[in-house]
């Protein structure tokens, strides 16, 4: 089900240049986007970027970053640039997904998931996408589960199970 919510261009703009890991202008300093939380405008009609939400590559722990930045009562989606290490090589994947808290109104709920099409559709290429209800979904070992059952290390965070 659609819900006619549009997507702002500045959220198209973010995923190319997360995608094309073009350095944005960041007080005066060159950084790449490692993250970014995208929100419903305030009149629920536009997904936009969440003003004060993106993560940039000198982060120390970007991946805690954002998982202590998400509302804890309200959905967001979010954009993440993951590293992770297999056995083989150190990879870089984008993965989009929805944050949907277990506590959140079913309206809200229900407005994420009917406007994820329209932000989906905008990020071509983009071969990950999934839906997190609490911050046990997003420990280290279950994400990088997502990308594999080699996966040894994600954001410099070594999986349980591997050395």
């Amino acid at each position: 089900m659609a819900s006619g919510v549009t997507v702002d261009d500045a959220v198209l703009t973010i995923f190319n240049d997360m995608k094309l890991k073009r350095p944005v202008d960041v007080d005066g300093k060159k950084k790449k986007l490692k993250a970014v939380i995208f929100c419903m405008s305030d009149d629920n009609k536009k997904i936009v970027v969440e003003e004060g939400q993106q993560i940039y590559d000198d982060d120390v722990d970007s991946f805690k970053t954002l998982k202590d930045r998400l509302p804890k009562k309200s959905c967001r989606y979010c954009l993440f640039d993951f590293t992770y290490t297999t056995k083989e090589s150190k990879k870089e994947e984008m993965a989009f997904f929805t944050w949907a808290p277990d506590c959140c109104s079913i309206k809200d709920k229900m407005l994420y998931a009917s406007s994820q099409d329209a932000i989906k559709k905008k990020f071509s290429g983009l071969k990950h996408g999934w839906q997190f209800n609490d911050s046990a979904d997003m420990e280290c070992e279950c994400v990088a589960e997502k990308f594999g059952s080699d996966v040894i290390s994600l954001e410099g965070h070594t999986i349980c199970g591997h050395p």
